[in-house]
């Protein structure tokens, strides 16, 4: 095995179809070595003699589709895929396509230094000197020209991020994309200056949304060395059904994700005994939606309660709502933001993602729904038509309600594909954290009847909603010994201002390591004092000292005193006790008394 693949499936932590994929990769660029001009017949025929599934590459150059499951990771795939075509092969140059704006923008921020979901965490080579994203919005600067490196100076690795949605856009009637246009950076168009490159690789993210797109073609001219296409679901659908690629090298699919625990388990939810014809279309849909705000709630505190007992970060939910069409979606908007939908408590927590949105509206829907993930962030519904069908990998999505009219298997494709993540990477073993909602009253069964066809591709478990007991609202109560609420409470009478409270917490914690002391008085000793508000003084003091006479600092020695005083005044000390031989000890063996041997015999001939 190539060692850098080793290497890189140990730093990055990669879930075995990641690695299996990039051993997949060394074994093909071991086979067809990356280069320009390669021979494509000879190079298809010596990878399908080990990989049969790779009929052909359906481009003018090298491209293999690695098919795994939504949920798996393939973006982090994708920063392996970089990393080890550069290390082991001194690659330096990429092209990644995102199929949308909403994707395009992940990728960008995901391939940025620093941030939560970084590609390249564990990759030394680029953390001192980080790959220069090159995207649609910078290139036309001569960016990528200026940096290049001269001939023994660095190893600069370029990646550029483009939006084929948007390429698309401007192909159409025929016209060359701003691509091609001429550059006064770099005397070319930019595509001329990636097409020279003699290394370029392309990575395509849900390559099956644009595989036949006039944005591809174009993009095909470029002549990469090698291209790596990446999709959950490596078939296109037309008129005439759905036709798989034709050079899937490696497949891992939602079944076996499901079997191996790398995503959540899908369920479908209704109320018991529930009769849809008994109600109107409308009415179908109330319900649903105060169900699906129920069982979001109740999911919001199993969340926060897990997150407490196991010291996890806190994880918040949010709800997907999938609409019929902009109209249906704009008339949802205003219903969950009425003041009698739940009290109004949802009106500044819903967006309406959709194509009806343009301009700053736009710009401010995409930003709220990359941000959907951070618990600061109020989002905690989405009303959807059709924009977040791939490529949108959150983790904190639990319940969906399907609003709009379709068949049974494509109900279960379109909601469960956007909710498979799992919050911790791994599954728990509660039900609720690891569990995605599915309500659908009025086709409940049908769904049911889908999932357990011999030919599908998932299995849902069944959830059964009792109204008298399962859609109360609940709620996390931490229970908080008497001190600490003296201490801590907005109201406490010790401790008045938050400064004077947040030291006094950190009393309670550091005095919580001096356990050991012969007892609670000893917390009185100054010189025990000192010691515990020099660590108290590490805990509160900010990076950034204020100057002085500008903020009034309580003294750490007073808060101290304070908080030992009330700890020991409501402490009562257990006595140690120690049982300490008398007299003189001798190691040997002696015979078992003779009640005892009695006893023995007694149990083991079952005599009374």
């Amino acid at each position: 095995m190539n060692r850098h693949v080793n290497a890189i499936a140990g730093r990055m932590s990669l879930r075995p179809p990641q690695r299996q994929s990039l051993e997949v990769l060394d074994r093909v660029t071991e086979i067809v070595p990356p280069k320009k001009a390669t021979d494509l017949a000879s190079a298809l025929e010596a990878i399908r003699r080990e990989f049969p599934t790779v009929t052909d590459f359906e481009r003018d150059f090298p491209s293999l589709c690695f098919a795994l499951a939504t949920g798996v990771g393939k973006t982090r795939l994708m920063g392996a895929f970089i990393s080890y075509l550069h290390l082991a092969h001194g690659i330096k140059h990429f092209f990644v396509l995102a199929p949308n704006l909403t994707i395009y923008n992940k990728l960008i921020t995901d391939f940025t230094p620093n941030t939560p979901k970084y590609v390249f965490t564990g990759i030394a080579e680029f953390a001192t000197e980080p790959p220069t994203i090159i995207t649609g919005d910078n290139y036309e600067s001569g960016v990528a020209a200026r940096l290049t490196s001269l001939p023994g100076f660095g190893q600069e690795v370029h990646i550029n991020i483009f939006n084929i949605s948007k390429i698309n856009a401007e192909v159409r009637g025929g016209k060359a994309p701003r691509i091609k246009r001429l550059s006064e950076y770099i005397g070319q168009s930019y595509f001329e200056y990636l097409a020279g490159l003699d290394d370029l690789v392309l990575l395509m993210d849900e390559s099956h949304r644009y595989r036949a797109s006039a944005g591809v073609r174009a993009i095909n001219e470029l002549k990469p060395v090698l291209g790596l296409e990446l999709t959950a679901t490596p078939f296109v659908e037309s008129s005439k059904g759905a036709a798989p690629f034709k050079n899937v090298i490696y497949d891992y699919p939602l079944a076996k994700a499901m079997a191996d625990g790398f995503v959540k388990e899908p369920a479908v939810v209704t109320q018991k005994d529930f009769n849809p014809s008994q109600f109107s279309p409308p009415q179908l849909e109330q319900i649903k939606l105060e169900d699906g705000i129920r069982l979001h709630e109740n999911t919001k505190v199993e969340l926060e309660t897990y997150a407490r007992r196991t010291g996890q970060r806190v994880v918040k939910p949010f709800m997907l709502i999938i609409a019929r069409d902009t109209t249906h979606a704009g008339q949802l908007m205003q219903l969950i933001q009425s003041p009698q939908f739940f009290e109004g408590r949802y009106k500044d927590k819903v967006i309406q993602v959709d194509s009806s949105r343009t301009g700053a509206e736009e710009d401010e829907m995409v930003q709220r729904l990359l941000a959907v993930e951070n618990p600061d962030e109020p989002t905690e519904i989405v009303i959807h038509v059709n924009m977040l069908k791939e490529g949108w990998d959150v983790r904190n999505l639990f319940t969906i309600v399907p609003l709009r009219a379709a068949n049974a298997r494509t109900l279960i494709e379109q909601s469960i594909g956007r909710g498979l993540r799992l919050p911790y990477g791994r599954r728990t073993g509660v039900s609720t954290v690891d569990r995605l909602n599915i309500v659908a009253h009025d086709r409940f069964q049908e769904i049911v009847d889908e999932a357990n066809r011999p030919d599908s591709v998932v299995r849902l478990t069944q959830v059964i909603l009792d109204p008298a007991t399962d859609l109360q609202k609940t709620k996390t109560i931490v229970a908080q010994s008497k001190i600490e609420e003296q201490l801590v409470a907005p109201d406490s009478p010790v401790f008045t201002s938050k400064v004077e409270q947040k030291i006094a917490e950190a009393t309670y914690q550091v005095i919580g390591k001096y356990e050991n002391l012969p007892t609670s008085s000893c917390l009185l000793k100054p010189d025990v004092q000192a010691r515990i508000a020099e660590e108290v003084k590490e805990y509160v003091t900010p990076s950034q000292q204020v100057l002085p006479g500008m903020a009034a600092t309580p003294s750490i020695t007073d808060v101290v005193a304070k908080t030992a005083e009330l700890i020991v005044r409501q402490t009562i000390d257990i006595p140690r006790i120690l049982v300490v031989p008398k007299g003189r000890s001798r190691p040997g063996f002696m015979p078992l008394p003779w009640i005892a041997r009695i006893s023995i015999t007694s149990r083991l001939t079952g005599l009374s």
